[in-house]
């Protein structure tokens, strides 16, 4: 009698192969989608480092601050003045005017603001450090003088206070030096000479102040030219020249036309 005929056993699934104990429980970043709009290099028609097609880029978000291609940068405006006026060989400190016996300090006082009629070149930090620095200590002990002590501002010192103002203040604004300054994204051109011109002001602001002014004085030299010379320093990039002109003017106003 013939065997009989053996039927084949259907086919069985395979296996579920079992995962190692040591692969990782996370796909690792190889292994992941790319991010929704960015296609990979393997997949891109033009090749690795290709762009991706527009269709397939994600949509900028509008609300992304805009980076400037320049960094910040701090400017400094350099007065053009004709040439500084530098002080003889033997410009040195004065007395100081507390020192000074009362009958002698108006004189004193007077040397001391015509000290401040010298200019120095601040675009060369380095030179006439020791003239600079008894400038500056005249304009402090004068703005001293004149803020602490009583019956200063007699009529000799008018004509000299207002000159070194003019001296000092009154000069021909430079262009701007820089096409790529954006006052958005940098910050303001600073005046060079600011170490000085900022006791300047501040002394003339205490003149303008002082109980003591005489306007019938004050009025000779604080004319009309003067004024319009105030104006057109309002022109200067230097924001903290400019507050300073804004007080000064309401000051010579007040004064004059109050």
């Amino acid at each position: 009698q013939p065997p009989a005929a053996k039927h084949p056993s259907p086919p069985q699934p395979p296996a579920a192969k079992q995962p190692s104990p040591l692969a990782p429980k996370h796909p690792s970043p190889r292994n992941m989608p790319p991010p929704h709009g960015i296609l990979p290099n393997r997949l891109s028609p033009h090749g690795p480092g290709a762009a991706a097609s527009p269709n397939q880029l994600s949509v900028p978000d509008p609300f992304t601050r805009k980076i400037s291609r320049f960094p910040k940068k701090l400017f400094t405006q350099t007065s053009s003045r004709f040439q500084p006026k530098k002080p003889p060989p033997d410009y040195k400190p004065l007395p100081l005017l507390k020192d000074t016996p009362p009958d002698e300090r108006t004189d004193l006082f007077v040397r001391k603001i015509e000290q401040c009629c010298y200019l120095f070149d601040f675009a060369q930090p380095m030179s006439d450090l020791r003239a600079k620095e008894i400038k500056r200590a005249a304009l402090n002990e004068c703005l001293d003088y004149i803020s602490n002590y009583k019956g200063v501002l007699s009529e000799p010192v008018y004509p000299p206070l207002i000159r070194m103002v003019r001296m000092n203040a009154f000069r021909t604004l430079p262009p701007s030096d820089n096409p790529e300054y954006d006052p958005d994204e940098d910050d303001p051109p600073l005046e060079a000479t600011w170490p000085h011109l900022e006791l300047v002001y501040a002394f003339f602001l205490r003149f303008l102040e002082s109980p003591e002014l005489q306007t019938s004085y004050a009025k000779r030299h604080v004319d009309q030219s003067f004024v319009l010379h105030i104006l057109e320093l309002f022109d200067s990039e230097d924001p903290r020249e400019r507050d300073f002109l804004k007080t000064i003017l309401h000051r010579i106003y007040g004064k004059f036309l109050g």
